[in-house]
């Protein structure tokens, strides 16, 4: 029995501690972007409209759920752990700074291969409606997005690090700084503002990183740009939306936010410059 209610512990204390960073960090996005900014920033919305209450509502719903599967994938990685079944290890110096610097790149690579993949499987007919329905409900994605999944496609994504811990040695300060790294990006692309400047989208990182224009597309449209992190697969793969870089050229050129900031720390203004937008 104890073994049981400590199990559960883990998981609730777990969940909880991710569902409080994640009410807490997309409820400041919300907050700046789209109430205290609303105005200042509105040419930087890349879908003018601004969602519903109810979709806000369904997605913190669904977001609870999805934390309580994240961390019954904690559990299973710290239970793999403590039987030293996998490579989790509390060692910091066992291999070095460089080491735990590698690792966490190439846990990026590896996520960014796994979500591409598993996101465009999910788009299939087979699939979809079991794994994926709910997360494209909202077609006008918002901070509260990130996390708005179906349980399967949750515990998918649930499994990636107790899986890489069966490949290579992992501490756990590089699994938090993966979490909190990869909750930041997903943060941003599923923000609904466009937060690159126009050298991004005249740059060769254009090819390499994706963006949050890459992203509302695909909820808009359904289909195409499956990546996470990066913006290779959808390139490499022939996914990529065939206007995409056309609507990122112009959204990085209506992009507000980073010029308004700018503006503001070089003249000390406060008004934001009004470049021409175009919406997705």
């Amino acid at each position: 029995m104890f073994p049981l209610l400590r199990s559960i512990a883990i998981v609730l204390i777990n969940a909880a501690s991710v569902l409080g960073w994640y009410l807490m960090l997309s409820g400041a996005v919300w907050l700046v972007a789209y109430r205290w900014r609303r105005a200042q920033w509105s040419l930087s919305k890349i879908i003018q409209r601004h969602p519903s209450r109810g979709q806000i509502l369904r997605e913190i719903g669904f977001s609870i759920l999805s934390c309580l599967i994240f961390g019954c994938g904690t559990l299973f990685l710290w239970w793999c752990g403590q039987k030293e079944w996998n490579q989790l290890h509390w060692d910091f110096h066992r291999h070095g700074l460089v080491w735990h610097l590698v690792c966490l790149a190439l846990t990026f690579v590896l996520w960014d291969a796994w979500f591409y993949w598993t996101h465009r499987a999910m788009h299939s007919r087979l699939l979809f409606r079991l794994f994926h329905r709910t997360h494209h409900l909202s077609h006008n994605p918002t901070p509260f997005t990130a996390y708005s999944l179906d349980p399967l496609e949750a515990l998918t994504y649930a499994v990636f690090l107790p899986l890489v811990c069966f490949i290579y040695p992992i501490h756990p300060s590089v699994i938090g700084a993966f979490m909190v790294t990869q909750f930041g990006v997903n943060l941003v692309i599923h923000s609904g503002f466009e937060l690159f400047p126009r050298q991004f989208a005249e740059s060769r990182f254009n090819w390499l990183l994706s963006s949050a224009t890459s992203h509302v597309m695909h909820h808009r449209y359904g289909s195409g740009n499956y990546g996470f992190c990066f913006q290779y697969w959808d390139r490499l793969m022939g996914t990529c939306h065939p206007q995409y870089d056309a609507h990122l050229a112009r959204n990085c050129q209506g992009n507000m936010i980073g010029s308004a900031i700018s503006a503001e720390a070089e003249s000390g203004m406060t008004e934001a410059r009004h470049p021409v937008h175009s919406s997705v």
